[in-house]
């Protein structure tokens, strides 16, 4: 059986539906950028629907969620960046906060990246 469900995953076939994990709406998110130029970090406190502006990088934060009953826990929020002098988005995606590299802004002066859902 695990041999057939890997076959399927393979070839692009859908899977079974598993278990998700119920998530909370945060009321905005804390980002940390790195300017990797001169090595300064800023810390972004952004509402949901909110931006902030880092160096020529707009951050808009759509939503930030949480695991349901735990505020501490692993957070990610849907992040747009854009170029001040580019018309498309560099980033629009979730970020994971325990796993920051896994969608990444690539950027060769700029990391973005969550911290934390904030609760009020």
């Amino acid at each position: 059986m695990i041999r057939a469900l890997a076959v399927l995953a393979f070839v692009g076939l859908a899977l079974p539906a598993t278990a998700q994990e119920l998530t909370s709406k945060g009321s905005g998110a804390i980002l940390r950028g790195l300017d990797k130029v001169n090595a300064i970090t800023t810390d972004m406190d952004m509402q949901n629907g909110g931006s902030a502006i880092l160096g020529r990088l707009q951050v808009e934060l759509g939503e930030c969620r949480y695991p349901e009953g735990d505020p501490s826990g692993d957070a990610f929020a849907f992040v747009t960046i854009r170029d001040s002098e580019q018309v498309e988005p560099l980033f629009s995606g979730w970020m994971v906060a325990s796993a920051p590299a896994l969608n990444a802004l690539d950027h060769p002066r700029y990391d973005i990246w969550v911290l934390r859902c904030k609760t009020s």
